[in-house]
């Protein structure tokens, strides 16, 4: 498989980068921070230094791919952004931020490269999305504006997968909880999640590699706990 990967210089992401080469898939990966994936000398690695806020940068990157590769077989849109402040207190280029990289990149990358899948093998669109963006789910102060950009690329999730459906590509959304990682930190100080990178990573691999067997336009949610 090739595949696509945001987000993959820290934590769940970069668990999976080393799942997706251990299992000899080719991943590229869209990242800001590009060192912790070139320190895995992976010859079937593509790392990829990506500003997701930047329209430019993702163009950039792109342009890479579609040079580099005929196929893409999967995307994981896993790449997040969050602040964690007061409602009233977040500033509307705060809020755009955090959409820009959240559902605007997730939106525009997954439309670039739609003409690359589904023609070898039916292609797999996953999206990753949090608890907090899940209906009916806690809701805590100060997370309005991740969980809200959560919450939308689940409803994209839905969106996606009714118009692709009849060209041979599936989309999911895994709605995440609380994993022991830098991000979460930021929600929630000292906080101790039930589950480390890896173990996510690892059902995120599996779900990837096989969940558009069973499922499109779903919202999945993967937790153990409240957050």
């Amino acid at each position: 498989m090739n595949v696509i990967l945001t987000g993959a210089s820290r934590g769940i992401g970069l668990e999976l980068a080393k799942l997706f080469c251990k299992h000899e898939h080719q991943v590229i990966c869209l990242t800001r921070n590009i060192e912790p994936l070139l320190a895995l000398k992976q010859p079937n690695l593509t790392a990829i230094s990506t500003d997701l806020s930047s329209q430019e940068s993702m163009d950039q990157a792109l342009q890479t791919i579609k040079a580099t590769f005929k196929n893409i077989d999967c995307i994981i849109n896993n790449a997040g952004s969050i602040i964690n402040k007061p409602f009233n207190k977040i500033a509307l280029s705060e809020l755009e931020k955090i959409y820009r990289v959240n559902v605007f990149a997730p939106f525009y990358i997954t439309q670039q490269l739609i003409p690359l899948m589904g023609k070898e093998q039916k292609g797999h669109i996953v999206n990753i999305s949090s608890m907090g963006g899940f209906q009916g789910s806690a809701k805590f102060a100060g997370l309005s504006a991740y969980s809200s950009s959560k919450a939308a690329i689940a409803g994209l999730t839905e969106c996606l997968a009714e118009e692709l459906k009849d060209i041979n590509i599936s989309v999911n959304c895994l709605a995440l909880g609380a994993v022991q990682t830098e991000m979460l930190e930021e929600a929630f100080p000292g906080y101790e999640a039930p589950l480390k990178p890896l173990e996510m990573a690892s059902y995120i691999y599996d779900f990837a590699t096989k969940g558009h067997i069973y499922y499109n336009g779903k919202i999945l949610p993967v937790s153990s706990s409240t957050p």
